[in-house]
């Protein structure tokens, strides 16, 4: 039988030789067959440009003398639609027009990155689901126009679900949703248990990101995004817990899981410090000490931890363009454009708030957020 396979003039040997090289181009082609999907989405984004705005379009937004002019001056710009002669109806304008960009992207995009997109909006509608959630559990009625503001359809139905439900059936209603044990648990417990339940959403996220399926050679790029967001949001929760002065046990409540650098051992030692600065200390040989060490001047002036917050979400910016350039071919022009995109939202909608209530330019410009060199 061997002697038949092995034998060039038989049919069984050139068998064989066609199956091997059809797998070989299969494995060799399969990257490829990636890269070809991304071609015209990262070429558009590329075209487009990174959507940040930079600093000459943002002083000439910050001089704006009122709303009117402020708008005019956005929808110019940036081929925006802005809407609205309040802040915070061009506030909910900004926000739509950040959800109709995903949809385009969604659009754009290979149908496997479908989930990918689905999740980045489950992530913006996960603040309203935790502050409804926690006004159900406070007797609190869950408004209709509370509902509408919901992004995905998902959503909206969870929010009408426990709006509509007796106490007992809330944590039923959540299991069908698809959290976890650890929400459920949360709700029941006793001291903090608002904090938990804060955190163990977030995990839920997080874990959703992690687990979401994207196309081959994807997987890498979608992992370090993940992980990098896991760091810059544990750094976050233990800078305001110790300036809150939390204890450890609290403080190992908000650890969202393992990151790019910030494992759990080195979240556990920051946990046991007492003071801020001990936090940064501890951070030394990461990539975030250098510019936390470097605000910390700022901070011990303005005593509020959303100066370093800042700084962390400037690094952000800075390790998602790392993660564009080392995936050029693949998600990470993807994810550069999303998280720079809903910066640039969240820096608008400040000024936007700033020019209302005519809050000095100083304090303004403090609050947006730039990319880190």
């Amino acid at each position: 039988m061997l002697d038949l396979i092995l034998d060039p003039y038989s049919y069984p040997f050139w068998i064989l030789i066609i199956a091997i090289l059809v797998g070989a181009i299969a494995i060799i082609s399969r990257p490829f067959s990636t890269y070809v999907k991304f071609v015209y989405p990262n070429a558009k984004f590329e075209a487009i440009g990174n959507p940040f705005i930079g600093d000459k379009e943002l002083n000439r937004l910050l001089d704006s003398k009122d709303l009117s002019e402020f708008t005019e001056s956005l929808n110019a710009l940036k081929d925006y639609k802005v809407g609205g002669n309040s802040s915070r109806s061009i506030q909910q304008s900004l926000d739509n027009s950040f959800i109709q960009t995903i949809k385009l992207m969604q659009k754009d995009s290979s149908r496997k990155m479908n989930e990918f997109y689905k999740t980045y909006l489950e992530k913006m509608d996960v603040h309203l689901v935790k502050s409804e959630l926690k006004n159900k559990l406070n007797g609190r009625e869950i408004k209709e126009e509370t509902v509408d503001q919901a992004i995905l359809s998902d959503t909206k139905k969870l929010l009408q679900k426990l709006a509509e439900a007796e106490d007992e059936k809330i944590l039923g209603i959540l299991k069908n949703y698809g959290f976890g044990e650890e929400v459920i648990n949360a709700i029941s417990d006793g001291e903090n248990h608002f904090l938990i339940l804060d955190t163990a959403i977030d995990r839920y996220i997080i874990n959703k990101f992690k687990q979401v399926k994207v196309p081959y050679a994807c997987e890498q790029g979608k992992q370090k995004f993940v992980k990098r967001m896991t760091d810059i949001n544990n750094i976050k929760s233990i800078l305001r817990a110790k300036q809150l002065s939390y204890d450890e046990k609290t403080c190992m409540n908000l650890f969202l899981g393992d990151g790019q650098e910030i494992s759990s051992w080195k979240y556990k030692e920051m946990a046991q410090t007492d003071q801020v600065s001990q936090v940064i200390s501890n951070l030394e040989g990461t990539s975030y000490f250098d510019i936390l060490k470097d605000s910390i001047e700022e901070y011990n002036k303005e005593g509020s931890v959303q100066v370093l917050e800042n700084s962390l979400d400037s690094l952000y910016l800075k390790l998602m363009k790392d993660i564009s350039i080392q995936n050029y071919v693949s998600i990470g022009p993807t994810i550069r454009f999303l998280v720079s995109k809903e910066f640039e939202i969240m820096n608008l909608k400040i000024i936007a708030k700033g020019i209302e209530e005519n809050i000095q330019l100083d304090i303004v410009k403090n609050l947006l957020i730039k990319e880190a060199n």
